[in-house]
């Protein structure tokens, strides 16, 4: 599919391979991706080892094409702009799990800004999600100041870890089983059946891409290479099966204190995610462990029998939703409070706004079209995104004026109504 606006060509297509070589409108793409994200020019083999993990994801790509560009720029196959989008199931309660519409890959050339190009790819591509019926969006953000105006909004974060692992650090209580290095090549074998688990109980947890497998075990990292660094433990139940895995790096004799980084810890149960960590903590001539996808409310805080030893370096949001389809998507998940609230959305791209009134029965919802009368909660589709898992508070929301409360006390109920069962955490990006 191919549409113009002016100079700008946005074209729309499926990555290709001709035997060990991506096509030239998939290389050309890539190679502005790269750009975008600043990373380094990818060689043939890697362009066309990404290239299969994007056609086994079923990507969509959108590429815009500048065709009245200066004779020295960029070769005119490389767009301005890239996008991408695919499907993937989102938990959003435990047990429960349903289609998203994934978005990824998003790049604007700094030459090209201000040109509704983003606007216009992001509004194509939803309209496109919407129409195949899917009833919820989401993304991961480079930049948090983008997304809000297209009815996204911040519903699960993640916590920089930094663990002290001196002489001070201890657990409360011995976890059931124990921990086994394995070859971190391995992993892409291990990892899916012991992901699945987790993912399924989970809510926030998004199933990964197929560029996972690469990216954990360090076959082949984001510049194409292999980490030959990288290491891997996995936690045997006392049953004997792989219910966790942990791959890690050591950061170098150069850093101070010397340290673990760890690139993903997956558990499937209480007592393997405390056992990796203890087999983490007890790695010789290390006093540190850092983890860049940590839960904000950790188990391991609980663990400890100094919980001082466990910092939180950073902060940051993880999956940003958008609400497609109010209706399908507040059936689809469970509810653990009784009650009924009525709110409306503004949404200048239309796909959520209405009235609408919420009950809860039995751990079931029901979501109806409201066609007069009042609410009690006003807000726009961001915020609805944003409070939809119930990892964001109503009150807190409240509070900051970003949700207007008509019938005082009416973010309490819708706090209470969406709470989820148990704490909303993704440790997938894409």
């Amino acid at each position: 599919m191919s549409t113009s606006t002016h100079s700008l060509d946005f074209r729309t297509f499926q990555a290709a391979i001709t035997g060990d070589t991506p096509d030239a409108s998939t290389a050309g793409w890539l190679e502005a991706e790269f750009l975008g994200f600043h990373g380094r020019k990818p060689t043939p083999t890697h362009a066309a080892s990404v290239a299969r993990n994007i056609i086994d994801d079923g990507q969509v790509l959108t590429g815009v094409y500048d065709t009245d560009a200066p004779t020295h720029s960029l070769r005119p196959d490389i767009p301005v702009a890239t996008f991408s989008s695919f499907e993937k199931p989102l938990t959003v309660s435990p047990g429960v799990q349903m289609p998203a519409h994934l978005i990824s890959s998003v790049t604007v050339r700094a030459t090209h800004r201000r040109r509704g190009i983003l606007r216009r790819m992001m509004t194509d591509d939803l309209d496109r999600a919407a129409e195949a019926g899917l009833a919820v969006a989401a993304l991961t953000a480079s930049e948090a100041s983008i997304y809000r105006r297209f009815g996204f909004g911040a519903a699960t974060w993640v916590h920089d870890l930094a663990v002290d692992t001196d002489s001070r650090f201890a657990l409360t209580t011995t976890p059931g089983g124990y921990c086994s290095l394995v070859d971190p090549h391995d992993i892409p074998a291990i990892a899916p059946a012991v992901f699945d688990a987790f993912h399924v109980a989970q809510p926030g947890s998004i199933a990964r891409h197929a560029q996972y497998a690469d990216r954990i075990s360090g076959r082949v990292t984001e510049e194409g290479e292999e980490d030959r660094a990288r290491r891997a433990a996995v936690h045997y139940s006392d049953a004997g099966d792989v219910d966790g895995y942990v791959t890690y790096r050591f950061s170098g004799w150069e850093s101070k204190p010397h340290s673990i980084e760890v690139t993903d810890l997956v558990a499937a149960s209480r007592d393997a995610y405390l056992a990796l960590w203890q087999y983490l903590a007890s790695i010789d001539l290390s006093t540190r462990v850092t983890f860049s996808s940590g839960a904000p409310d950790d188990a391991l805080r609980w663990a400890l029998v100094d919980p001082r030893v466990l910092t939180v370096t950073n902060i940051e949001d993880r999956i940003w939703l958008r609400i497609l389809d109010p209706i399908a998507a507040f059936t689809a998940r469970t509810y653990g409070d009784e009650g009924s609230v009525s709110f409306r959305v503004t949404d200048s791209l239309g796909f959520a706004a209405g009235s609408f009134r919420l009950s809860t029965e039995a751990g079931a919802g029901q979501l109806e079209r409201l066609t007069s009368g009042s609410v009690d909660i006003e807000m726009d589709a961001w915020v609805l995104g944003a409070l939809y898992l119930g990892g964001a508070d109503a009150r807190v929301a409240a509070a900051a004026g970003a949700l207007r409360e008509v019938t005082p006390g009416a973010a309490t109920t819708m706090q209470r109504l969406l709470a989820p069962a148990v704490p909303v955490y993704s440790n997938t990006s894409f």
